[in-house]
């Protein structure tokens, strides 16, 4: 007959080993790939090993699950499933699409890899608002690169594209050091090959002095933006930017540049309410914002004008 100590029992080191068992749960992060909209929840109906049939309670079953997997300390990314996507996986890598071990390992190996958004208990459809807004971005930056690299084309220091890039950066810095202490949000719009790119920044400047020292800025907006706004350059089309700021105590303000031969020239005050209040698809005037100030574009000096300011570039995360 075996003899046990009480701290050696059968079902202590039952207890002990699940214990353990969650602790390590809690190390492994997860990632869950969604079907966004009803198209892409379709599309995957026709696989026999595919669970649901309704996308809204698809949707509700995903939340629990995001929940519950928060409530044990998992850390968990969510990406986008893309049916085409996975599609196109399955037959490059010769597995059967219609198990959910394929479905499994495309998240792993596929979605995983593009834009994700950190599940942090946020309502669903804010945090799908957010992740197709990540991806979107994603989008607009492939396409533009791939116009940005058309329009180099030799690789070289002096390409065209790469001094698109500088300019596009230094423009970005110049427009948010004149716009000074405040809460910005940066529009910049380009017609590049008759598809309209569109590409934000947001920052937050403390005060006066170089942006790189006085502004909180993401460098995955920047490196889009600078991107963007290099594609109008390179490539001469028409395109400009919106400046936004809030400040306390004060009423926002709006600011306006076009694009005029590689540079940004400064709208004037009513070429600013013109363009803030029409409607961009129907060309309609909409009414404008109470409370809102419109104001000119503000001059920003060239890199190759005489009384440039000859500062570098930080804009863009290092190494770009």
């Amino acid at each position: 007959m075996a003899h046990t100590t009480p701290h050696s029992t059968p079902g202590g080191t039952q207890r002990r080993e699940r214990t353990a068992r969650r602790a390590l749960r809690r190390e492994a992060p997860s990632t869950v790939a969604l079907l966004a909209d009803e198209e892409d929840f379709a599309a995957m109906r026709q696989y026999a090993s595919f669970a649901f049939d309704d996308h809204t309670v698809y949707l509700r079953q995903t939340e629990g699950l995001l929940r519950m997997l928060a409530s044990q300390g998992v850390h968990t990314s969510i990406a986008l499933f893309d049916p085409v996507e996975y599609d196109e996986f399955c037959a490059d890598s010769g597995i059967d699409p219609d198990t959910s071990a394929a479905r499994t390992r495309y998240t792993a190996e596929v979605a995983a890899a593009g834009p994700t958004v950190t599940y942090e208990g946020q309502p669903l459809d804010q945090l799908l608002q957010r992740l197709i807004g990540a991806a979107e971005q994603q989008a607009t930056w492939e396409y533009a690169t791939a116009l940005l690299s058309r329009a180099g084309g030799c690789g070289c220091a002096d390409d065209p594209g790469h001094a698109a890039f500088r300019r596009a950066r230094a423009a970005l810095r110049r427009l948010l050091t004149a716009a000074g202490p405040g809460s910005h949000h940066v529009v910049c719009s380009v017609m590049a090959s008759s598809v309209p790119l569109v590409a934000v920044v947001h920052a937050e400047a403390t005060g006066e002095g170089p942006v790189e020292r006085s502004a909180d800025l993401d460098g995955t907006e920047v490196l889009i933006f600078s991107t963007v706004l290099a594609c109008g350059i390179a490539t001469d089309s028409p395109g400009g930017i919106v400046l936004r700021t809030s400040a306390p105590g004060s009423p926002d303000t709006v600011r306006g540049w076009s694009l005029h031969q590689g540079w940004l020239r400064p709208l004037s005050e009513a070429e600013v309410f013109s363009a803030y209040c029409t409607d961009a698809d129907t060309g309609e005037p909409v009414p404008p914002e109470h409370g809102v100030e419109y104001r000119p574009g503000i001059p920003l000096p060239a890199p190759d004008a005489p009384d440039a300011p000859d500062t570098p570039d930080r804009t863009a995360p290092e190494g770009e």
